[in-house]
């Protein structure tokens, strides 16, 4: 399996699941565009360990909420690879609470983030890849799109808009070449999910029937899958990677 000189752009790499999906997108061969958007420090960690590999890689800050930022990056990232042929919307947060308890812009935030940044990387890339009549989109999606969480309603529906929004644009994207899937972890040992309450880890690990919490390479492996000549007939895709949970 090989991405031999493909030009990626992971969203939200600078930890967790997109530094290991960035740093597992070079080992296929790919040269990646990193986004973060407050850590530089962990950026340019990533950057830094994707040269090491052989691979061209540089850091781009950018807040995806904005469209701005977003246009620019793109610009960016265009002049100094020449392209774009995998592009990996990752970037999300949470602010939980119980619904009565939720502050209105606690649930624009992350929307904000994890649904528009979506939207906006996928429209700025969409204009690349539509020129070059090829690439590769992966949305980082949650198995809590898909089965709704208490207290999340804002991820929820963000995780959920990514889905309906990824079928979609599958279906107008395909003619020009350019495939559209989505990925939708389970509990993942990240900084994100390790702040959760011990009990509530331990009642989250009991209903997984592989009885493990995933690792960020469990996502990584299955990006530098789709993001592969491997995957060539696989589009508008949700495909879940949680140990069974939704079993």
């Amino acid at each position: 399996m090989s991405i031999e000189d493909k030009i990626a752009l992971v969203t939200g790499a600078s930890r967790g699941i997109g530094k290991a999906t960035a740093i597992y997108l070079a080992d296929l061969g790919a040269n990646v565009a990193i986004n973060y958007s407050s850590d530089e420090q962990g950026a340019m960690s990533v950057v830094e360990e994707i040269r090491k590999h052989g691979r061209k890689s540089k850091a781009f800050k950018a807040n995806v909420s904005c469209m701005e930022d977003v246009q620019a990056m793109m610009d960016e990232i265009r002049q100094e690879f020449g392209g774009l042929d995998i592009l990996v919307n990752n970037a999300g947060i949470t602010k939980d609470a119980l619904l009565v308890r939720m502050k209105p812009e606690d649930w624009e935030k992350v929307i904000d983030v994890n649904l528009n940044g979506v939207f906006n990387c996928t429209k700025s890339a969409a204009r690349i890849m539509m020129r070059q009549r090829r690439g590769n989109i992966i949305n980082i999606s949650s198995v809590i799109g898909l089965t709704g969480n208490a207290g999340q309603a804002n991820y929820a529906a963000a995780k959920a808009g990514i889905i309906g929004f990824s079928k979609s644009i599958a279906k107008e994207l395909a003619s020009r070449g350019i495939r559209v899937n989505v990925v939708a972890p389970g509990f993942i040992q990240t900084d994100m999910t390790g702040m959760l309450p011990q009990n509530i880890k331990e009642e989250l690990l009991s209903k997984i029937p592989l009885g493990r919490y995933g690792d960020p390479m469990d996502i990584a492996h299955l990006v530098g899958f789709l993001a592969s000549d491997e995957s060539s007939y696989i589009t508008g895709q949700v495909i879940n990677v949680d140990g069974g949970i939704l079993i």
